[in-house]
C-alpha cells in the first residue's frame, strides 16, 4: 500500500479516524480508497454527497507526497492502521488513529507497557514516587510512557531513563519539534531507548485542543495508566477517564488530604475510579506479572540509591536471607527505634520489603 496514499487519507476533510476506518473496511486500501466512484462511495453508511465529494476532489495526495522527504530524512516510522507493527493496544479503542508517526527502537507491542501521567507542578514527593516507581520497575522489560511534559511527565522519563528502560514520549505536535524546547536533551536520549510518537503531521503546532488527543493515545496504548500527582482538574484525570473508557486498569498513588497535587488521585480512589497503589509491587501484583529477578538486576536496582554506612550494613545482612527485626538489632548493635526508620527509608526506595511479623528481606 502506497505510503503517500496513507498519509493523504489523513488529510481528507469531513473523514476523521473512525470514517476512514469504514472506508478501509469496505475498499481495502487506502489506495482504493481514491480510486472509489462516487455511486461506491455513497452506499457506506454516514458518507453524504459532502463527504463523497470532499474524498473525489481534494489535494490530500499533492499534501502527502510532500511529507515524504522529511519523513525519510529523519527515519520516521509510519505505522498504519492495518500494518503489523500498528500498536495493537491502541488498534483496539474505538477512536484510535488511522495513522501514528514514530522515531525510535522500541516495540509498541512489547508485553508490559504503562502510563504515567501527573500534574505539571510536581512535588518532591511527586518525583519520588517516579523515581521509585522506576527502581521497582526496572527488571520487569516494561516500557513507561507520558506526555514529555512538564512536571511528573519528564521526571517519569528521566527517571526511565536512568533506571535504562524504554520510555515512549506521545506527542500533542510533530515530530519537527519538541515541546517544551527545555525538554530536547531528554527527548533525544529518549529516541535511542524508547522513542517519541504522534499522530500529527510535522508542522503541526502544539495547539491546546490536540492535548486531550495526545492523552487518548497515551491511555489506548498501555495495560494500565498510573497517576502520581494529580489536581482535581486537568489533563492526568482526563487520560485516567479515558483509560476507564478503554476498560485499561487505573492506578493511583495517594497522598495528604489536604495537599492540592494528590487531590485528583485521592479523588479517583474514593470513587473506585482507580485502585489505590504504595509502590510498584502493588501494580505487578495487580497486573499478574511474574517475578523473575536475576541476581544481577537486584543488584542494579540498589546502585543508583545513596545509602548511608547503616543503611549498607542492613542491606549486607540480607543479602542471604530474611531476618526479623530483634535479630538485625542485636546483630547491628542497634536500638530498636532508629532501626525502624532506617527500615522504613530502605523500605520506601523499593530496597526492602517488609513481611508479616516485623521480618524484612531484600525486594
Amino acid at each position: 500500500m502506497s505510503l503517500i496514499h496513507k498519509i493523504a487519507l489523513t488529510l481528507i476533510k469531513n473523514v476523521g479516524h473512525v470514517t476512514a476506518k469504514q472506508l478501509l473496511l469496505h475498499f481495502g486500501s487506502a489506495e482504493a480508497v481514491f480510486k472509489a466512484k462516487k455511486k461506491q462511495l455513497l452506499q457506506i453508511p454516514g458518507i453524504g454527497e459532502l463527504t463523497a465529494n470532499l474524498i473525489l476532489k481534494n489535494n490530500a495526495l499533492t499534501e502527502a507526497e510532500k511529507q515524504i522527504p522529511f519523513i525519510e530524512k529523519h527515519q520516521i516510522q509510519v505505522l498504519f492502521y492495518t500494518d503489523d507493527n500498528y500498536p495493537q493496544r491502541l488498534k483496539s479503542c474505538y477512536d484510535a488513529p488511522i495513522l501514528l508517526y514514530f522515531k525510535g527502537n522500541v516495540d509498541l507491542n512489547q508485553s508490559r507497557i504503562i502510563s504515567v501521567v501527573g500534574t505539571r507542578r510536581a512535588t518532591a514527593y511527586g518525583r519520588h514516587l517516579c523515581k521509585q516507581l522506576a527502581a521497582q520497575l526496572s527488571p520487569y522489560h516494561v516500557i513507561i510512557v507520558s506526555g514529555l511534559a512538564y512536571g511528573i511527565d519528564v521526571a517519569s522519563h528521566k527517571e526511565s531513563l536512568s533506571y535504562n528502560i524504554p520510555t515512549i514520549g506521545v506527542m500533542a505536535h510533530g515530530l519537527d519539534r519538541i515541546y517544551p524546547a527545555l525538554h530536547k536533551s531528554v527527548a533525544q536520549k529518549m529516541v535511542l531507548n524508547g522513542g517519541l510518537l504522534t499522530e500529527f503531521l510535522p508542522g503541526t503546532n502544539p495547539d491546546k485542543e490536540n492535548f486531550p488527543k495526545r492523552n487518548r493515545i497515551i491511555a489506548g496504548i498501555s495495560d494500565a495508566t498510573i497517576v502520581v500527582e494529580a489536581t482535581a482538574k486537568g489533563g492526568a484525570l482526563i487520560t485516567a477517564d479515558i483509560a476507564s473508557s478503554y476498560n485499561r486498569d487505573v492506578y493511583a498513588f495517594p497522598g495528604r488530604t489536604d495537599d492540592q497535587y494528590s487531590e485528583g488521585c485521592n479523588f479517583l480512589i474514593k470513587t473506585n475510579r482507580a485502585a489505590l497503589i504504595n509502590h510498584a509491587r502493588d501494580l505487578i501484583y495487580y497486573l499478574g506479572w511474574e517475578e523473575v529477578i536475576l541476581e544481577k538486576e537486584r543488584v542494579q536496582v540498589q546502585l543508583p540509591v545513596n545509602l548511608s554506612k547503616e543503611e549498607q550494613k542492613i542491606v549486607s545482612l540480607l543479602q542471604d536471607a530474611s531476618m526479623g527485626i530483634d535479630e538485625l538489632a542485636t546483630r547491628l548493635n542497634v536500638g530498636l527505634s532508629k532501626l525502624a526508620m532506617r527500615l522504613l527509608n530502605l523500605e520506601m526506595q523499593g530496597i526492602l520489603i517488609s513481611l508479616p511479623g516485623k521480618v524484612y528481606k531484600l525486594n
